[in-house]
């Protein structure tokens, strides 16, 4: 269930911890590839993305001792050659074979970080992936004034200061305009707060082999109906709706837009509705053999009335997405119907939903989405702006950091019933669950600031054609 980063499409998605990366590249150096081949290669790919990024104008690299510093004076030598300006400056003396070599390589001078000078460009290759304790309070300064004084800023594998494998803050960092992964991603690319300080980033094609369990959410691929279609093999969504109506019209209608051929919408309501949505009642819509998602929750209230239908949405044997209130009567029944369920269902928990759910869990956001997955046996949506999709068998994607406007009442009513039309048309729980979360990210993209839940899915019929 695995995917080789040594498959340049996957390798750009792929999200690798700092064991796995040390993993992988201790597979390369037992295979006969010296440290500094390696090296040099991650330095010329980072030296090429800055060239191709800043048009390069007076340069100071910041080196650490270990390996990262390492990169950073092939990245010097190889700027050098192009006729940059180029000055290094270094916390002290390489620590690590490789990294004295490619010091050696580089033969210029080296100025002491205390004393360095700043630059228009500003690359940190201080201290990169497996960080696990604060910087040194002069170095966290010097780096501070360095990157402030800068007009760009470039980031050889992480921010120096920035947590591998959690995404946390170890010291205080500076915002950079462009870091380069070297080879993969690593969970601090894409999981906040770390995320917001990386900038854009870049994945250098630097083929480290191994195996990836993680991804970075990619844009569907989803076909265009054909003229053997038709409104039921386009996919069927049942909404189930309740105490606030609202919420499940929102979902009914993001469904609708989302592109499934059939939405039934149950429960009393108000407001208007597009006249495609059907309505029905709970028992019609659950019996029909065509229904292909149930999405349950939004706006179902918390009542007797609300755990019946539930139940009954569970017990129907269709694919489900289970959100809000949902989520809350899943927490107080707990967990075990899930596992009876005939396929994975879809639930979507904010961070507070999933407290209630599962307690606090420790370790990264992937990490406390896997083992939610793997005790509930359903696929996870952490939502949030780094949101997490978790599969029980420990897969796991991460989608790229949602606009802000996202954190407003009803947006994730909307991804449920885009989830839900995902599930309809076939796809399996993981996969529509990564889908959803793009096409409403698109949306939220094209909706822009000041957006609400209302407004998202008018831009849906965009952000599909963009998936075609």
């Amino acid at each position: 269930m695995s995917t080789p980063t040594s498959d340049p499409a996957a390798a750009r998605r792929a999200i690798l911890t700092a064991a796995e990366t040390r993993a992988a590249e201790e597979a390369i150096f037992a295979h006969g590839v010296p440290v500094a081949d390696l090296m040099e290669q991650a330095g010329a790919a980072v030296a090429e993305a800055a060239w191709r990024f800043a048009a390069m104008p007076p340069t100071l690299i910041l080196c650490g001792p270990g390996n990262n510093g390492g990169d950073g004076y092939v990245v010097a030598r190889h700027l050098r050659e192009r006729g940059v300006p180029v000055r290094v400056a270094a916390t002290g003396e390489p620590a690590t074979e490789a990294a004295r070599e490619m010091r050696a390589r580089w033969g210029g001078p080296v100025e002491a970080l205390a004393d360095a000078k700043p630059a228009p460009l500003l690359i940190d290759a201080l201290f990169g992936t497996g960080l696990s304790r604060p910087l040194d309070g002069d170095v966290a300064g010097r780096l501070a004034e360095l990157a402030a004084a800068a007009k760009l800023a470039i980031a050889v594998d992480l921010p120096s200061g920035i947590a591998t494998d959690d995404g946390a803050i170890l010291s205080p960092v500076p915002r950079f305009d462009l870091t380069v992964a070297l080879g993969v991603l690593k969970p601090a690319h894409v999981l906040q707060p770390a995320a917001s300080f990386c900038g854009r980033v870049a994945v250098a094609d630097i083929d480290l082999g191994g195996e990836a369990r993680a991804w970075r959410v990619e844009r569907p691929r989803l076909a265009a109906p054909t003229p053997a279609d038709n409104k039921y093999t386009r996919g069927l969504v049942a909404v189930i709706g309740g105490a606030m109506p609202g919420a499940a019209m929102l979902a009914a209608t993001a469904a609708a837009r989302a592109g499934a051929g059939y939405v039934v919408l149950t429960g009393e309501g108000a407001g208007t509705l597009p006249h495609a949505i059907v309505r029905r009642d709970d028992a019609t819509a659950l019996a029909d053999p065509r229904t292909g998602a149930v999405v349950a929750g939004p706006g179902l209230g918390r009542d007797i009335a609300a755990r019946r239908r539930l139940r009954a949405a569970m017990d129907s044997g269709h694919p489900i997405v289970i959100d809000a209130d949902g989520l809350a009567l899943l927490a107080d029944a707990g967990l075990s119907r899930l596992r009876r369920l005939a396929m994975p269902a879809v639930l979507t928990p904010h961070e507070g939903e999933f407290k209630r759910l599962f307690g606090d869990l420790p370790g990264s956001k992937l990490d406390r989405a896997r083992e939610a997955a793997r005790r509930s046996e359903a696929v996870i949506v952490l939502k949030g702006a780094d949101s997490v999709v978790a599969h029980p068998d420990g897969r796991a994607a991460v989608a790229a950091t949602a606009p802000a406007w996202l954190a407003s009442a009803g947006t994730g009513d909307v991804l449920a019933g885009i989830t839900g039309a995902m599930l309809a048309r076939g796809l399996d729980p993981f996969a529509a669950a990564q889908a959803g979360l793009w096409l409403h990210g698109a949306a939220a993209a094209q909706a822009g600031p000041g957006l609400i839940a209302d407004d998202l899915p008018a831009h849906l019929a965009s952000a599909l054609a963009a998936c075609a």
